[in-house]
């Protein structure tokens, strides 16, 4: 028999409300149980569903299905991993590489499936999930037939629940760089030692779009291994990629040599300083590229964070060209949608220039946010016109 948690009545809202996390302060009897899965009851014993169970972890229960008489099984996996493929079709047609499980927006929670051309990297961020390894692992060879599968454990949330940090082979072989084809402009991914997955997946639909208004002098800060830069080549007649990182710039370099880019220019500088400089120089440019690391890593550091985010972005504005263009970025899930744009109004206000909004943007097709488990979305962007 199924061990079982009971959870307040706060969780029990919380749960109802569309979000599956119930806090460990919020299971009134803890199951007696190893983690794995199991069967969540309100206070009156009315059954809600299955969930599962991580015994050292903050959050507690992560819930995974409402039918109580569906067992959570090999096949329940591959279906709830065959829906999601098909919420991804076409992007076979952009791409080579995406995500098929974006965790709890897929009804997996702590779970990540990145595709790269034959090849699968996934995380299993909580203990619960870790109990289904071998089940996740036959469930995507059997729907994405894939040739190997990579689990990029090596994430810190690992250490909360218990589990070891690791990097390894879980099926077949994976190759140490992967050729990611994107709208037509390749470049290497790396699966074992690349951020995230192996590369940044959820930029791909701004990337592209960045590329189709890049135009003149290009800038784009930030730039790692040139993955907006290569996309900006195409429509400007110079790009500089911009990195504090000489390895990520070498990785760039090589990245433009595969494409056979010629027209950017690499350079390792600091971001806010070169901004900074530029403009003293009266330097112009008719497009930029603000997508920075997480400046807000917790809620604590969002103040610090949006002067940092205010000050390159108002020095971008000032930056532009007469109808240059600038998209600019966060992926700091603790900042808002709202501070991202009140941050952007009072950069425009301090910059002097008359700023157009043309686009907000958000993350794509394969990263899905839904709207009641806001941890699901971290990336705001807008696309931005100077009118003076």
């Amino acid at each position: 028999m199924a061990a079982t948690a009971i959870v307040t009545t706060k969780g029990l809202r919380r749960w109802e409300s569309g979000h599956p996390w119930i806090y460990r302060s919020d299971v009134a009897d803890r199951p007696q149980s190893e983690a794995g899965v199991v069967m969540v009851t309100d206070s009156r014993r009315r059954s809600l569903g299955w969930a599962l169970w991580s015994p050292r972890s903050e959050i507690s229960l992560r819930f995974i299905e409402r039918d109580t008489d569906v067992p959570i099984d090999g096949d329940w996996w591959r279906q709830k991993i065959e829906r999601a493929l098909s919420r991804r079709v076409g992007l076979d047609t952009v791409t080579n590489a995406y995500r098929i499980v974006h965790g709890e927006a897929d009804g997996c929670p702590s779970l990540v499936v990145d595709r790269y051309d034959r090849w699968a990297v996934i995380q299993l961020m909580s203990a619960g999930l870790e109990t289904f390894r071998n089940e996740i692992v036959d469930a995507i060879v059997h729907v994405a037939r894939v040739d190997g599968i990579l689990a990029r454990n090596d994430v810190a949330l690992r250490s909360k629940e218990g589990l070891p940090r690791e990097t390894v082979v879980l099926h077949g072989d994976v190759p140490h760089e992967i050729e990611v084809d994107e709208y037509g402009v390749r470049y290497m991914a790396a699966p074992f030692t690349g951020q995230k997955t192996g590369a940044f997946l959820d930029q791909r639909e701004n990337r592209h779009l960045a590329g189709g208004v890049s135009k003149g002098i290009a800038l784009d800060c930030f730039s790692y291994h040139g993955s907006f830069a290569l996309h900006l080549a195409a429509g400007a007649d110079e790009v500089i990629a911009l990195d504090s990182s000489a390895q990520a710039l070498e990785r760039a370099k090589q990245n433009a040599a595969m494409n056979g880019i010629s027209n950017i220019d690499f350079v390792e500088a600091n971001a806010f300083d070169f901004l900074k400089e530029k403009e003293g120089e009266g330097a112009r440019f008719d497009t930029i590229v603000l997508d920075p690391p997480a400046f807000a890593k917790t809620r604590s550091t969002i103040p610090a964070a949006l002067r940092g985010y205010k000050d390159i972005n108002m020095r971008a504005m000032r930056l532009l060209s007469r109808g240059g263009t600038l998209f600019t970025a966060s992926c700091s899930f603790h900042l808002s949608k709202a501070l991202f744009l009140e941050m952007l109004e009072a950069a425009a206000a301090d910059s002097g220039r008359r700023i157009a909004l043309r686009e907000i943007r958000g993350q794509p097709l394969d990263h899905p946010e839904v709207l009641t488990i806001p941890e699901t979305g971290y990336i705001k962007g807008a696309l931005l016109e100077a009118l003076d």
